[in-house]
């Protein structure tokens, strides 16, 4: 019987590695910035070439899928998740990071069919590092596969999070509130790389017991949310239960005990979703 969905994985890890040369490029020459919902809320030329790159190409290969892509929803192009095979995409996630040569810099594609998120791919591209997951067969690094940590001690791990884009005082409060309350658990430390994606592939890897954070969107994590899976790892709301993809909230664990215990002390917030209709009277 054909793997109806191994030519599109396979698809993905070209497109990602061509964008990679991309990114790596662009970091060699002027960058062309420019903020999206604030000034701090960067998008680049990379991030709108990369995702027309992949779309373009995923299109002629597979020209019944649908996308979601982070530069096309700013663009105004609806963000609905539905039964047919989607590609979920962020051409380039961790933007402040490649303005300013900071070196996480992923692609991140990850691919639904029925709304079940069936593969991920993670190109951390400075790195070098192919990060890869298909449901049901394990998550991979370069090809050496990924297990999350063993550790049940919230004492003895590493939790990573990020303090996104919103500026607005009470939810910088409430992000660093609770940051305080988990540091002072106390856990091992508190870390952040600066994309959604390679944090919580950081997770898979074992190197970090859980990634938390609210406001990120579903191209962020769509990709790293099956690669964490099939490393043996949990995913879930912030507030406990499971994850909702258009949420805009994740918490990725290595187990239910580690996620459990962070939960209780994460001051939970809510964004708008992902989904929500747009309202056409705004521009």
């Amino acid at each position: 019987m054909p793997d109806l969905w191994q030519d599109a994985m396979d698809h993905a890890v070209t497109v990602a590695r061509k964008s990679g040369e991309i990114v790596r490029d662009a970091l060699q020459n002027d960058l062309m910035i420019m903020c999206k919902s604030s000034s701090v809320d960067l998008v680049t030329k990379t991030d709108q070439n990369v995702e027309q790159l992949i779309i373009t190409s995923v299109k002629e290969k597979f020209p019944g899928h649908s996308f979601i892509g982070e530069e096309s929803v700013a663009a105004g192009e609806p963000c609905v998740l539905t039964e047919n095979p989607t590609w979920i995409v962020d051409p380039v996630d961790g933007t402040t990071n490649f303005v300013h040569g900071y070196p996480f810099v992923a692609i991140s594609i990850g691919f639904a069919v029925n709304k079940t998120l069936e593969f991920g791919v993670v190109y951390s591209c400075i790195e070098d590092k192919m990060y890869t997951a298909r449901k049901g067969k394990g998550a991979f690094c370069n090809g050496q596969p990924l297990q999350v940590s063993d550790q049940k001690d919230i004492n003895q791990s590493i939790i990573a999070t990020e303090f996104g884009s919103n500026r607005d005082a009470e939810i910088v409060d409430k992000i660093f509130s609770s940051m305080r309350k988990i540091l002072c658990l106390p856990v091992h430390g508190i870390r952040g790389v600066g994309s959604a994606a390679i944090n919580m592939c950081l997770v898979a890897s074992g190197c970090v017991e859980a990634y938390y954070e609210i406001g990120i969107h579903c191209w962020d994590i769509a990709a790293a949310a099956v690669i964490v899976s099939e490393a043996g790892g949990v995913l879930m709301d912030v507030e406990g239960g499971s994850m909702d993809l258009m949420s805009r909230r994740v918490l990725a664990a290595n187990n239910n005990i580690i996620g459990e215990r962070i939960i209780k002390e994460i001051e939970a917030f809510s964004a708008v979703r992902d989904d929500a209709p747009v309202d056409p009277s705004i521009k």
